[in-house]
């Protein structure tokens, strides 16, 4: 199982020059990936904006957006957006797409939340359309650029439903399970895996999950953050603040359960916005 590591985009105060250096340091002691998440209505960091800043100063770390709120873009600009990153950085991008949960993300940009789904599907239909050198209706024009590939960003679904199989056979390299137990993401990648193999698709998809983390001393700055993050969930804001994994034990559990679980990627998502995280990480999952 691969492990990867996500930026601190959404740590609110984190200074530029940490995500930089988070950046770097991460490449440096051998994770997989660095990954974003993603909101509007939260002082954070724009998820494609942050990860070409950490293509900047990287070389070889895989990029991810997981996930990236599709319904609130445009479709044809985020194609764009996408295939420019993913150019700039040698193809090392993977856009992680879900419909999101929350409505103030979709009130801030005057987007419809009821129907973010269907949005969505029309969404990767224009995307891929636009990756293949289709011109948008409405235009003789293709947008560019071309993906680093020749044929598409690579993509993962995220969502734990019906819909969300059906999009990741169709349109997906895989599936993200987002912040999702490894209880519940063992039994929903079995269902992502037979659904691809009815579908006679080859290969397997690839099977990414997260966790929050925070290491040292810093329990309290941790939970603080997860609180404030999830305070829209209400009492469930206090079980994932609760839930995190802050000690060498803790990780190496967490590290066997999504193992088990059979996820092929691993991201460790930071509650603080230190660089010696990385290195207290690393130390535990890579040696």
């Amino acid at each position: 199982m691969k492990i990867g590591i996500g930026l601190p985009n959404p740590v609110p105060n984190t200074p530029g020059s940490v995500l930089i250096g988070w950046a770097k340091r991460a490449e440096e002691r051998g994770f997989s990936c660095l990954a974003t998440l993603d909101r509007i209505a939260f002082p954070s960091y724009e998820s494609l904006i942050a990860l070409s800043a950490a293509a900047a100063v990287t070389e070889r770390i895989g990029l991810l957006t997981n996930i990236l709120l599709a319904p609130i873009r445009g479709a044809i600009l985020l194609a764009k957006e996408a295939a420019s990153v993913d150019q700039l950085s040698g193809g090392r991008l993977t856009l992680g797409l879900g419909v999101g949960g929350r409505p103030d993300d979709f009130a801030l940009v005057e987007a419809e939340f009821s129907s973010r789904g269907k949005v969505f599907d029309r969404q990767l239909e224009q995307l891929h359309a636009a990756w293949a050198g289709e011109a948008p209706e409405g235009t003789d024009k293709p947008v560019g650029p071309t993906p680093a590939n020749g044929r598409s960003v690579p993509v993962l679904i995220g969502g734990m439903s019906d819909q969300a199989v059906e999009r990741t056979v169709r349109w997906g390299e895989g599936w993200t399970a987002g912040g999702a137990a490894a209880a519940q993401v063992g039994p929903f990648a079995e269902r992502v895996r037979q659904a691809w193999k009815d579908a006679g698709k080859q290969g397997q998809p690839r099977i990414v999950a997260l966790s929050y983390f925070g290491l040292g001393d810093t329990e309290r700055q941790s939970a603080d953050y997860l609180r404030h993050y999830y305070g829209y969930t209400g009492g469930f804001a206090e079980q994932i603040a609760q839930g995190a994994p802050r000690t060498p034990g803790a990780i190496r559990s967490t590290l066997t359960r999504f193992e088990d679980a059979g996820v092929d990627e691993l991201v460790f998502d930071p509650t603080v916005a230190d660089v010696h995280q990385v290195d207290l990480l690393a130390d535990i999952v890579l040696g």
